[in-house]
Formats: structure tokens, C-alpha cells, sequence
């Protein structure tokens, strides 16, 4: 009787590293990586004759010298006679602050903007669209450039808001007041908006490269404990509703929650607002809001806003249709539909090009530099390079520093991505 044995296997040969299918992959990738080794050792190897040639030395010790310049937006102490590295850090919060509100803002009007383009209002869909194609389709820089000349030219002087004896007594008016009950000054040189105050707070630690602010720290604390003792509210309201069929009410505590702990905590540490006053030729107290950080801010919303109102609209128009036709045979209304059913659906599509949003706009932010802005482009990658001279140093630790604020972002959102993600069972 015949037995069936098992092929012979081939021994290994090395133009089987070539001509074999199963080792042809392996020998390409280790044939590309040693390309990629040898031309970025000849790069470095080149960069390192170069500035040998030039008698400089690669190092980082010029962030530990004198910065010698002013920078008029910063949230944290900075002086003229602060190092290049505190520098590097008030750019980089100024970088963050405007990217953290300019994310935020241009998220809800683009949504607004998405949901009303499809709306079966002829005229608003059509302003809609209208806003849409106008601002994608014209660059940022000349938005950030028209937003500041709009600002500047169009605001009136500090001394439009005085109001002389001989004024006084006629009766008359200044030229231009304060807004928002006399709290508020727009003027050609920024806009002055009141300054919390604290009569006990809880000071700050310096740790050397970074000051500590203790009340802020309290605070944000404080907000972040009232945000997860309500979010374990809702998810044991939500479990009692699938249990039992029926959902308590829990507004009120919520909002006891969200609010209570914050006011106390201002309370306890004697908050007030420092209003700003005219005093001579400008406005003292309060916080000065600089138009370039406001016409940056507004020029990235609204850029942004169209090209995520398109996105929004593409998750909508992605959900069926039998969806809608659902909800509207139970009963609900069209606002409810869009709230409770189309967007929480289309959030699946909508989130991933919604990133890539995001890392534009934080990466945009280094255009302020046209409006004098100094964020980290401005700071690192423009006063201290040119003060030092160290281009290489400069450009690289900007370069590192903008792709870990990417990747941070883009880490949080692929967590999000994939919580509204559906489950596999």
C-alpha cells in the first residue's frame, strides 16, 4: 500500500533572500533601513563639519542666559532679565492658551454651522454656505492680518474715554465707554477687561523653571472633582433608569455640584474683580488683552469653523435617513432628533478628520508672528534665535516641542475615537 510522506523542504539558500516570496519582504525593509541609517549619519556627520567649520558648538546652554526682551502677553512672572528658557515657557502657554480657546470655539460654531447647512431654510443654509466657501477658500494669514487692522484702526483711543470738567458740565458725553457695565475698555491698544483678585490666596512655589500658582491649582482641582462627582451622578441615574424604567431628576443636584464647591472656594479665598480705570494716557488695572492674541484667536476660529462645519455635515449626512424617520415617528421633535440620535451617531465619523483639525489650528498659531504675537514661534523660534544665533538648536527644540503638543492631542482624541466607538459582542 502506498504511503504519503511529507515534501522535502529546500534548505536555505541566499538567493532565496531574493527570489522567495517569504524572505523578499524582510530583505527590502532591512535594505531600506540601512539606507535610512547611512543618510542620516552622513546628515549628522555633515551637520557636525559644518558647524565645526563655523567654530560653533552643538549645546543647549544659551536657554540659561539672559533673554534681554519684553513680551507683553504672558501668564506667567517674566521679566527682561528672565533666561531664554523662561521665555521658551511663556511662549509655549501663550501657544497653548490661544490653540486650548481657538479649538474650543471653532468646535461649537463649527457644529452651529454644520447642523444649519442642512437645514431646509433656503436663506440660512445659503448664508451658510456662503461662510463656509469664503473662509476655507481665502488663506489664514490675511484673516489674522484683516482681523488686526479691524481691531487696531477701527477701536477708539484711550483718551476718547475721558470725560473733562468743561464736558462735565455740559452734559456731554466721551466718544466712547466702557462695556459690559462700565468693566470692560476696547481701545486702539487692546482690550482692558477686569482681573480677579483674591485677599487670602493661597500663594505660589517656584520650582525654579516653572512658578506654581497654588489658588489656580485649588481651583482647577475643585472643578475637576465637581466634573467626576457628577459624572458618577448621571451614570447612577443612567443605571436606575435601565434597571427600573425610570430616570430621578438630577438637574438640580448637578447643577449644586458644578457650581456649589467653585463658589464656596472663591468665597473662602475672598475673590473680587480689579476693574480697569483711566489714569493718564491709558488704562491701569485689570488684564490687557492684547489685539494680536484676539485677532489671532478670531482669524483661527473662524478658519477653522468652515473646514469642521463640512466635516459635521459629512457625519450627518452619513447616518440613514431611516434614523430621523424613526424619531420623528416617535414623537420627537427635530431639535431632539439631531441632539439625541443623528449627532451622537455621527460623532464616529465626524471625530477622526476632526483631529486633524485640531493639530492645524495648533500648528497655525505660529502665524501670530505676523501680528507680533510672540508664542513659541515668536519666543524660541524668532527673538532668542536671532539673539543667539543658535538657528540649528532653536529650530529643533521648536520642531520637538510642536510634535509632542501633537501628539498629546492626538492621543486624547484617539482615547475619545474609540470610547463613542460601537462595541464589538
Amino acid at each position: 500500500m502506498a504511503m504519503a510522506t511529507d515534501v522535502p523542504k529546500d534548505s536555505f539558500r541566499l538567493s532565496m533572500l531574493v527570489y522567495d516570496t517569504r524572505y523578499r519582504s524582510y530583505t527590502i525593509q532591512i535594505v531600506v533601513l540601512l539606507l535610512f541609517a547611512m543618510a542620516v549619519a552622513w546628515l549628522l556627520n555633515n551637520t557636525a563639519q559644518n558647524l565645526a567649520a563655523r567654530g560653533k558648538e552643538f549645546n543647549f546652554a544659551f536657554l540659561w542666559q539672559r533673554a534681554g526682551y519684553d513680551i507683553g502677553q504672558q501668564l506667567i512672572p517674566y521679566t527682561n532679565d528672565s533666561t531664554h528658557f523662561r521665555a521658551l515657557l511663556v511662549g509655549l502657554i501663550n501657544t497653548l492658551v490661544v490653540a486650548f480657546w481657538g479649538c474650543i470655539f471653532a468646535t461649537i460654531l463649527g457644529v452651529i454651522v454644520g447642523v444649519l447647512r442642512l437645514s431646509h431654510n433656503w436663506l440660512i443654509s445659503r448664508m451658510m454656505t456662503v461662510y463656509v466657501e469664503t473662509f476655507r477658500n481665502i488663506p489664514l494669514l490675511l484673516w489674522i492680518l484683516l482681523s488686526y487692522v479691524i481691531l487696531s484702526e477701527t477701536t477708539p483711543q484711550p483718551r476718547d474715554f475721558r470725560v473733562t470738567d468743561e464736558m462735565a458740565a455740559a452734559g456731554e458725553a466721551p466718544a466712547a465707554s466702557m462695556i459690559f457695565f462700565d468693566t470692560v475698555a476696547v481701545t486702539n491698544r487692546g482690550t482692558n477687561v477686569p482681573a480677579p483678585l483674591f485677599e487670602r490666596g493661597l500663594g505660589s512655589v517656584d520650582l525654579g523653571f516653572v512658578t506654581l500658582n497654588l489658588t489656580l491649582l485649588a481651583a482647577l482641582a475643585v472643578v475637576a472633582g465637581s466634573f467626576w462627582v457628577n459624572h458618577r451622578l448621571v451614570a447612577a441615574a443612567r443605571a436606575q433608569q435601565e434597571a427600573t424604567g425610570v430616570r430621578p431628576a438630577t438637574w438640580w443636584k448637578s447643577i449644586l455640584i458644578l457650581f456649589g464647591p467653585f463658589i464656596a472656594l472663591m468665597a473662602a479665598l475672598g475673590f473680587h474683580l480689579e476693574v480697569p480705570e483711566l489714569k493718564g494716557f491709558n488704562f491701569t488695572g485689570g488684564i490687557l488683552v492684547a489685539h494680536s492674541f484676539t485677532a489671532l484667536l478670531i482669524a483661527l476660529t473662524l478658519y477653522t469653523a468652515a473646514f469642521i462645519a463640512e466635516i459635521v455635515r459629512a457625519g450627518i449626512q452619513a447616518i440613514s435617513r431611516g434614523q430621523s424617520e424613526a424619531a420623528f415617528a416617535l414623537g420627537l421633535r427635530p431639535n431632539r432628533t439631531t441632539r439625541l440620535i443623528i449627532l451622537p451617531q455621527a460623532l464616529r465619523v465626524i471625530i477622526p478628520p476632526l483631529i486633524s483639525q485640531y493639530l492645524n489650528l495648533t500648528k497655525n498659531t505660529s502665524l501670530g508672528i505676523a501680528v507680533s504675537y510672540l508664542d513659541l514661534r515668536g519666543t524660541l523660534g524668532g527673538i532668542s534665535l536671532n539673539q543667539t544665533g543658535r538657528e540649528l538648536e532653536c529650530m529643533l527644540l521648536m520642531m520637538l516641542i510642536y510634535l509632542t503638543i501633537s501628539l498629546i492631542i492626538s492621543a486624547a482624541m484617539n482615547l475619545y475615537n474609540r470610547s463613542v466607538q460601537l462595541k464589538a459582542r
